[in-house]
């Protein structure tokens, strides 16, 4: 019995010592997943007054199948934990899978980038932030060195900034496990470097959006940027439920702005939305329209690609555009057909879903 208690105490302790550490959580946790959002501290954010919710019909329009399997088959076989299409504001379809349902908690992973650029929106719309034009050392002097004076919050938005910034999770002491599993977003900022001059190539890293994430702090004087989500967004949209923004410390932390807000389904859906309607939300302008417009525009100039824009992907340039994360996890908007597809997921499942959401964006 003895011996046991030493054995179990010695299990406990190494595991709260791996956790309390880059490498050990690396070590202990191995990879992003589903499940992440238990694992970090985060900021709380509360479902608002008035809620709102899409309407339901019974006799939804959806496919009856993909690949010559039934719809529903294809979605659990490919690890989806949830997936709703919503046309005219009524959900067509909604199925959860592997004991998710409409409740369940997902980390939106790399989606919380599209949501940190609306917040930057909120801020240039508020006059917190001036222009996108803005070098980024008017409000992060530390990174005053090296050429950083000519990356502008453009850059960092289009991904065109050229940060030297590994993005592969794969290596504990990279930089995308730093800034995931690291306890001092802060620090690691402050030792990034340039590799390349700005605007001169896309590169998808998430420095750039932890960067964006560091801007609306210091602009915020105070405010966490989830208590700005929480005004700006999760109340006027009328969140069903309560969620959270995970952080990288319970003291000081800073929010993951390059992933990590954890929510349900029907609420992610309400961010397509609001980009649908072009920043208005029954009748109130959340975000600029002229903002909405830059964020999801074709625009190939100064390094830009023609499939990313301020943060959103854009799959059919001028139609339609989404938000994406790591695992699969998506909200596809198509403003002409009306048309919001939310798909949430245990990993991508080896399915093309960029491929799935424009060909059922053509049935409706």
């Amino acid at each position: 019995m003895f011996a046991f208690s030493r054995i179990t105490l010695v299990v406990i302790t190494t595991l709260v010592l791996l956790s309390s550490c880059q490498l050990g959580r690396f070590v202990f946790y191995n990879f992003a997943d589903i499940n992440d959002h238990k694992k970090f501290p985060s900021r709380p954010l509360k479902k608002g007054p008035d809620a709102f919710s899409f309407q339901k019909t019974a006799t939804g329009k959806f496919p009856k199948e993909i690949d010559n399997s039934p719809f529903d088959q294809y979605l659990k076989d490919h690890k989806t934990v949830a997936f709703l299409i919503i046309k005219n504001d009524t959900i067509q379809y909604e199925k959860y899978f592997k004991g998710y349902d409409q409740e369940s908690i997902v980390p939106s992973f790399s989606m919380a980038k599209s949501v940190t650029s609306i917040l930057i929106g909120c801020a240039i719309d508020e006059g917190l932030i001036k222009s996108v034009d803005e070098p980024i050392t008017e409000y992060i002097p530390e990174l005053n060195k090296d050429g950083f004076d000519k990356v502008t919050i453009k850059h960092l938005l289009q991904m065109t900034s050229g940060i030297q910034f590994n993005e592969s999770y794969a290596n504990p002491f990279g930089d995308a496990a730093s800034f995931y599993y690291g306890l001092n977003l802060r620090k690691q900022i402050g030792k990034m470097k340039l590799k390349s001059e700005p605007g001169k190539q896309f590169e998808y890293i998430s420095g750039n959006t932890q960067l964006l994430g560091l801007i609306l702090e210091r602009v915020l004087k105070g405010k966490t940027v989830t208590q700005y989500l929480q005004e700006k967004l999760w109340t006027p949209l009328g969140m069903e439920y309560d969620a959270s923004w995970s952080i990288d410390r319970k003291k000081y932390g800073l929010e993951k702005t390059f992933c990590c807000l954890n929510a349900r389904a029907r609420d992610f859906a309400k961010i397509g939305r609001l980009y649908k309607n072009k920043g208005n939300w029954n009748g109130q302008q959340i975000v600029s329209q002229e903002w909405v417009e830059a964020s999801t525009k074709l625009d190939t100039s100064n390094g830009s690609v023609k499939y990313y824009q301020y943060q959103w992907w854009l799959p059919t340039p001028g139609e339609d555009f989404m938000a994406e994360g790591i695992l699969g996890q998506f909200v596809y908007v198509n403003p002409a057909k009306d048309l919001i597809i939310v798909r949430l997921g245990k990993n991508e499942g080896k399915a093309d879903w960029w491929t799935i959401f424009t060909a059922l964006a053509k049935v409706y």
